[in-house]
Order: structure tokens, then sequence, then C-alpha cells
């Protein structure tokens, strides 16, 4: 296994980014798409050449629920319609590991698959929960994957204030592809992406 920086350190990192993120005021976000129960708001990234997604919708289930089915591990598979492999490659503690993942061809295979190699934190936050990740520089890589690379990215979940059995799910996303593609389509591919998240996640808590 590849040596990792100190873990603690590095989550508590990750966490105060993602923080961060969710203070930035609602002037500085344009809307990229918007449907009845989900919004996908984008502003410049800070991290690279690309956007910094914001998804915002509400979810009808816990919040335990809801971020179960988001963090790594056999549950996300099941439904995430994007991602195609998972591997857990380390584990540090329950709420704490490495994965390698790989998603599907999007916009017609113009995106060709990708394979991430990511650090996953979950952790409590405001009587909700946060998973947030990063990706590594891990050498090791599948020739058949275009290595795509995660900035700091995460989700919240809460409980709404009159209704607990409902959670305000806000998730901050800004993925490098890497490769021949035009931002404009990397920026329709996120935000349908984004959609689709929710639509699927929805689905899959309604049968669970």
């Amino acid at each position: 296994m590849e040596a990792l920086p100190d873990t603690s350190a590095f989550a508590a990192k990750l966490q105060n980014t993602l923080i961060q993120y969710h203070s930035i005021e609602d002037d500085k976000w344009r809307v990229a798409k918007k449907m009845k129960d989900v919004t996908i708001w984008r502003k410049p990234s800070e991290e690279f050449n690309g956007h910094l997604f914001k998804a915002q919708g509400v979810i009808d289930d816990f919040v335990n629920a809801v971020i179960d089915h988001i963090r790594p591990g056999p549950c996300r598979l099941d439904w995430d319609s994007l991602m195609t492999s998972m591997d857990i490659l380390e584990h540090f503690e329950e709420n704490c590991c490495v994965m390698r993942y790989t998603t599907a061809g999007q916009l017609w295979n113009i995106i060709s698959p990708r394979e991430f190699v990511d650090f996953s934190y979950t952790v409590g936050y405001n009587e909700g929960l946060l998973s947030c990740g990063v990706s590594l520089d891990w050498s090791e890589k599948k020739p058949e994957f275009v290595r795509g690379y995660n900035h700091p990215c995460g989700w919240f979940c809460v409980p709404l204030k009159d209704n607990a059995k409902q959670s305000l799910l806000t998730g901050y996303i800004q993925t490098d592809l890497r490769g021949m593609i035009p931002q404009s389509a990397v920026d329709t591919a996120m935000a349908s992406t984004l959609i689709n998240f929710y639509g699927d996640l929805r689905k899959a808590l309604q049968k669970a």
C-alpha cells in the first residue's frame, strides 16, 4: 500500500474546506440546472480550471439512511447508475477509508469511463452528517480507464427543522475528468449527473 498523509489532520483539513464551501454566499452561485425537486448551481473553482458545483434537494428519509446510501460501501453500487465498480483499498476507522471506483461513459461516450482513487471521511455536522472526499495521487492505475481527480467534495445532510423524517441534502462537487474534453461538455455532464444522482437516490431509499 502507498504511504498516506496523517489521516486525522488530512480529514480535518478536508472537513474544514467543505464547511468553507457551505458558507459561500448565495450571490456567488449561478444556476446551472433546475428541476422541481433539485437545483444545481456552479461557480469557478479555486482548485482547478473548471467549476465547483453545488446541488440541493429535500430527500424523504432520515439523515442516517441517506448518508449510508452515499458513503463508500456495497449499498452505493446498487443504486448509483454512474458507478460501475468500487473497492475499499484501505480502512482506517469505521468512518474513514481509501476507495477506488470506476464510472460509466457519459454523453454518448464523448466522456469515456473514468477511474478515481479517493480518501473518504464521514463526520457529524449540525445534527446531521457530512460525507466528504478528495482524490489521492495513487500510482497503480487501470489501463482501460482515464484517471479522473476529485478536488475536495462532499455531501451535507441535515434533518428538516419541522420534520426529522425528511433531510436537506446539499452537495459540493468539483471533478477534473482529465483527458481532451471541452469544458462545456464537462459542465453539461456534471449538471445532468447530479440531477440523476438525486433521482437514483430517491428511488433506492423508497425500496429500502
